[in-house]
């Protein structure tokens, strides 16, 4: 199947200057979101209480979460198991994430729990800080006008969430550092460079602008910056295993023409796969729930970027490089070598 012509030749890289600078603001204003506003870093990074409960009937998570916004808890993240459990995951705003808030909670603890009647499953265990944000939260949801169990929590420190900060900043260096060594391995150096480059702006550009949306980021969108990440190298080194094959097949092509063949080529490729992995990642956004929005929206945004990347600043960069047949020729061996030779 063929969206586009192979054969065509439109001229990408004839405005390749102005994209390279589009490219370059859009990093620019990236880091300065970054720096000014920051990410909204959700609980598995900050800390805070996840309190589960269970209703005696089906309740919507709409109704769970206007239920706790009506009651003052602000923040809260829910995730529904089915149509009456949840997970609810509350800040260190209302979950208590110092010492001073974890003796307070569990000076409130005994009277919160008397007053309001927490009803705990059996095997449930709550200690004194869960305890009282579970009455807080018992006492919001009986909005719903449904019956209430809790089935447990659990509280995640401050220490836990910079520990996990950590394995995921490690994570993605291992990853990055990784697909280099990939690149080095199966690439000449100057493919290799421009493969970086524009795997770099793929995921800042990715947390620049999901950081204007202020969305939780969470250990889930982690992982779809890592896929954006790999999907990112993906598609240039498709195009990229294109222009190395032309480069070594053709006399009279100048490089800026075998860099368009290239991409023309791989249009019909790159525009299906995009098509086909945004299909499954917007429908993850519309059904999934607010879990997974974060995820799809990362990767939907991450599919965008990368595709553009790809032709409008990778492949421009090779040209910038200076990249040409010779690169892709067995290198003669040192004639005075040779000389010495017997």
């Amino acid at each position: 199947m063929e969206f586009f012509n192979p054969n065509s030749n439109v001229d990408f890289m004839r405005i390749r200057r102005v994209s390279v600078v589009v490219a370059l603001f859009l990093v620019i204003g990236s880091i300065v979101t970054l720096a000014t506003k920051g990410l909204n870093f959700a609980l598995d990074f900050t800390g805070g209480t996840l309190v589960e409960v269970e209703f005696d009937r089906p309740v919507s998570q709409s109704q769970v979460q206007e239920a706790l916004s009506a009651a003052g808890l602000e923040g809260a993240m829910v995730q529904g198991f089915d149509v009456s459990s949840y997970a609810i995951r509350l800040p260190p705003s209302e979950g208590g994430s110092t010492q001073a808030e974890t003796d307070a909670a569990a000076a409130a603890a005994e009277s919160a729990a008397a007053e309001t009647g927490v009803p705990v499953a059996p095997g449930g265990e709550l200690d004194a800080r869960n305890a009282a944000v579970a009455a807080r939260v018992v006492e919001a949801l009986a909005a719903t006008g449904a019956e209430v169990t809790v089935l447990g929590g659990g509280f995640v420190g401050p220490q836990v969430g910079q520990e996990l900060a950590t394995n995921g900043l490690i994570a993605v260096l291992v990853v990055i550092t990784g697909i280099v060594i990939y690149i080095a391995m199966r690439f000449e150096w100057k493919f290799g460079i421009a493969t970086v480059v524009g795997e770099i702006h793929d995921v800042v550009v990715t947390l620049g602008i999901f950081a204007l949306t202020g969305r939780d980021f969470d250990l889930v969108v982690l992982a779809a910056v890592l896929a954006v990440d790999g999907y990112s190298v993906n598609d240039k080194i498709v195009v990229f295993d294109r222009v190395r094959e032309l480069f070594r097949n053709t006399t009279k092509l100048s490089p800026a023409e075998v860099v368009n063949r290239a991409i023309n080529s791989t249009l019909s490729r790159t525009i299906m796969t995009a098509v086909t992995t945004l299909l499954t990642v917007v429908s993850l956004y519309v059904f999934g729930g607010p879990t997974l929005q974060g995820f799809a929206l990362v990767i939907i945004i991450g599919i965008i970027v990368g595709t553009l990347s790809t032709i409008f600043l990778s492949a421009p960069l090779l040209l910038r490089l200076g990249v040409a047949k010779q690169d892709l020729l067995p290198k003669a061996r040192d004639e005075a070598e040779l000389a010495r030779r017997p």
